[in-house]
């Protein structure tokens, strides 16, 4: 496993740091206190990907539901349309449900798979969740923001109805982030247990109109 710390000082507590690396362990990193964010930087399969493209290419896809990770295999072939590489990607799902289930021990968890067009969260935010895993299939990844590069009371009201690049949010544009294609991050949120303050901040990226997204995230049930 490799880790890496970005945008962030491992000496100062008032930051936390994040974690990446080429190995899926890199993504137990999440339970150190000092990490909001861990990031497998995967690979996708060219049949996982032709996958996502065929399934953009047929229909909009809008698939939530709350399940053990056992039960996502079924769900997802009775709600997505039959397609040439279709079960490459069920298999892909399942196997980082499986792992995200085991990792915290949930026995349900909270599945989301969406096509967008538009950015679902367009401006910086945090979550109020524990954590919440997520991976872009197609399009462009989520977009993050290390806590040396920005100041936290911009967030929410604090911008007072400004942009993200007119509130004074960031130091500068340079300091965003963006997660690549099929890597799996987990975002530490504002309920995980002494993360009160430090959660993730991070925006969906606003796609154009050659450049649909296909997200997966996975939340706590």
């Amino acid at each position: 496993m490799t880790a890496s710390a970005s945008n962030t000082s491992i000496n100062n507590p008032r930051y936390r740091q994040v974690s990446m690396g080429h190995n899926a362990d890199v993504l137990t990193q999440i339970y150190d206190d000092a990490i909001n964010l861990a990031i497998w930087q995967r690979q996708l399969g060219p049949a996982v990907r032709a996958a996502s493209s065929e399934l953009l290419n047929a229909t909009k896809v809008q698939c939530r539901a709350t399940l053990s990770s056992g039960k996502i295999a079924a769900y997802l072939s009775a709600s997505l349309p039959t397609t040439p590489h279709r079960q490459a990607l069920i298999d892909d799902i399942c196997l980082v449900a499986e792992m995200f289930s085991y990792l915290f021990g949930l026995d349900q968890i909270g599945l989301r798979l969406s096509s967008l067009e538009v950015a679902m969260c367009p401006k910086f935010h945090v979550d109020r969740v524990p954590c919440r895993l997520v991976t872009s299939y197609a399009g462009t990844g989520t977009e993050w923001v290390g806590d040396q590069g920005l100041d936290r009371s911009k967030l929410g009201r604090g911008s007072q109805g400004l942009s993200d690049a007119q509130s004074g949010l960031l130091s500068s544009a340079s300091t965003i982030e963006t997660m690549g294609l099929g890597h799996v991050g987990l975002l530490k949120g504002e309920l995980w247990q002494g993360n009160e303050n430090y959660g993730l901040v991070h925006r969906s990226p606003t796609p154009d109109a050659a450049d649909k997204r296909l997200l997966l995230s996975l939340d706590f049930a």
